[in-house]
């Protein structure tokens, strides 16, 4: 028995006083400010008859603004644009929050089993349970908005699993999703049962992150900049307290990723390079911009189906030529919503490389963000070009099934 205790102590998180510390200091302010109650009570009251002539974000943060279509709308169109830009935003981020929950079990599996890891794990589910939250107000909200203006789905979605592909609209064909959905499990896999890759994992969700927090900072300061807070319109309400927490997100994300993983042994060559696999693959999810929505990093012309939709439907009321002339003048001509979007997607790029500086084992071309820096506007507005041409000779079938809609690619 004297000889089990007397056993030399692993390295223990708890050795490192500065960095556990820090971990208190996030989880316990996490708990103090935790903006669940917030949401599901907002959530619960949202009627959007109530609140649907007014913006729920700054007016640029509207769908296709700073195009043809956004010049040439009405004011009550701009205000339908304002309440899509939130619907599809936010729909994108459910996808995200979805496999987040997933990752943020697994890492945890592979942490528990070291000594003194239990603050991490026990932050983790803690902000697993609010992405539930994040997740219910933004599906509620979204789907009454459709409903209201389609009775039928354009952006939103029924309720995917983590395996899916992250990015809604995403360049990608039925080999691509499978090999996607491949890896994802593979890694889900890995990281339950490897300490130096469940950390990894908020190494990439921290870049991740980074974008969104970046916009949803702009999002949120509708509602903070609001005169009157306490009739502000719920979705706005709900940017804000989404904010708040995932402010306390990005900073777990941080701690994991540049301090914790200091306190593991060095990766091995096969940690290293499933690491930076995933990194590429973040690249890669980010190398395009949208014109259509500032902030995401769609591909276009999987979205042009949803567009196409919008066009036609009594909110614009466009024959098909002028629906399909509207797309060509928005998808394919310079535009103050394409530079704005393309100057996010520089923002964004440059944020992930001074996010990496501290990542000492991340491949240079990760380090670069290589694969983001060769997109520009040229190249956007060549594919766009012929991607609609391709598409101009093929009806316009709208569909939620990833494998059917990009048959159509």
């Amino acid at each position: 028995m004297n000889n089990i205790f007397n056993e030399p102590k692993p390295n223990t998180l708890l050795e490192h006083e500065k960095i556990y510390r820090k971990l208190q200091l996030n989880y316990h302010r996490n708990q103090q400010q935790d903006q669940t109650a917030s949401i599901d009570q907002s959530a619960s009251k949202f009627s959007y008859t109530h609140c649907q002539q007014e913006y729920w974000n700054p007016e640029e943060f509207s769908l296709l603004y700073g195009t043809p279509l956004w010049d040439q709308s009405t004011p009550s169109q701009r205000l339908i644009l304002n309440h899509l830009y939130w619907v599809a935003y936010y729909s994108q981020i459910i996808s995200a929050e979805i496999a987040t929950i997933l990752f943020n079990q697994t890492s945890a599996a592979g942490l528990y089993a070291q000594e003194d890891f239990r603050l991490v794990c026990d932050m983790l589910d803690l902000e697993s349970a609010q992405e539930r939250a994040h997740i219910n107000a933004f599906k509620t909200i979204s789907e009454q908005v459709e409903a209201a203006l389609f009775g039928k789905r354009i952006f939103t979605y029924p309720m995917r699993g983590p395996y899916t592909e992250t990015m809604v609209h995403a360049d990608t064909n039925a080999i691509k999703t499978w090999w996607k959905q491949l890896q994802l499990r593979y890694f889900g896999m890995l990281s339950s049962g490897n300490t130096f890759l469940a950390c990894q994992y908020f190494t990439v969700r921290g870049v991740r992150t980074l974008n969104g927090k970046l916009v949803q900072h702009k999002l949120s300061q509708y509602y903070q900049n609001h005169q009157d807070k306490e009739n502000a319109p719920i979705p706005a309400k709900i940017s804000y307290y989404h904010f708040l927490d995932e402010s306390f997100h990005f900073n777990s994300s941080t701690l994991l990723s540049h301090e914790v993983v200091t306190c593991l042994k060095k990766p091995t060559p096969f940690e290293t390079f499933v690491a930076n696999l995933g990194l590429r693959g973040c690249q890669k999810d980010h190398a395009n911009f949208s014109v259509a929505i500032n902030g995401i990093f769609w591909y276009d012309p999987a979205l042009y189906s949803a567009i196409y939709e919008l066009l036609r439907s009594p909110i614009f009321s466009m024959s098909d030529p002028d629906a399909k002339q509207m797309m060509q003048d928005c998808f394919t001509q310079e535009s103050e919503g394409l530079h704005r979007s393309y100057q996010t997607h520089q923002e964004a790029r440059a944020s992930y490389q001074v996010y990496l500086e501290k990542v000492d084992y991340a491949w240079k071309s990760n380090r670069e963000m290589s694969i983001m820096a060769a997109t520009s506007i040229p190249r956007y507005l060549a594919t766009q070009k012929k991607a609609l041409s391709r598409r101009f000779t093929a009806p316009f079938i709208h569909s939620q099934h990833p494998l059917l809609q990009v048959a159509l690619d």
